[in-house]
């Protein structure tokens, strides 16, 4: 069983690992083709006359701060779409929480404490260790046997 969580724990970092990969491999990529576009808009600017360069480099800088502007529109809806959203899972949140302290009035005290102590079980459990291992106190010479080999 130990072996397996491992080996499931190496796949998927590998699995991570080439995702990472692929993306920087494509963010090259795209600055290749970028610098290739800047390299020929150069080339063709150094045959133009002075007055045209500078029509021409203005006109380059114009599409460029058009298409940022375009994208910061763009994150900017995005922004706007996750912040009602969240107020949204905030209201509801609030809610939950009001009608809990609401019947936490009315529960023994004792009821109380054995709810508090699954929630925080509860809480363990949903974290995420990555590289953790967790194992009983009888198995540890089994375990480091086959990490060692």
């Amino acid at each position: 069983p130990f072996l397996r969580l491992l080996e499931a724990q190496l796949q998927d970092q590998k699995r991570e690992h080439e995702e990472e990969v692929e993306a920087l491999k494509n963010q090259v990529d795209a600055m290749k083709e970028e610098l290739e576009k800047q390299h020929q808009a150069f080339l063709q600017t150094l045959q133009l006359s002075p007055e045209a360069q500078v029509e021409f480099g203005l006109q380059q800088e114009i599409t460029r701060l058009t298409n940022e502007n375009l994208d910061l529109k763009e994150l900017l809806e995005k922004l706007e779409k996750n912040e009602k959203k969240l107020k949204k899972q905030l209201k509801i949140y609030m809610k939950k929480v009001q009608d809990f302290e609401a019947s936490q009035v009315t529960v023994p005290a004792e009821r109380r404490q054995h709810e508090r102590n699954m929630q925080v079980v509860v809480q363990r459990k949903e974290k995420d260790f990555q590289g953790m291992l967790e194992y009983y106190k009888e198995d540890e010479p089994l375990l480091i046997r086959n990490l060692v080999t």
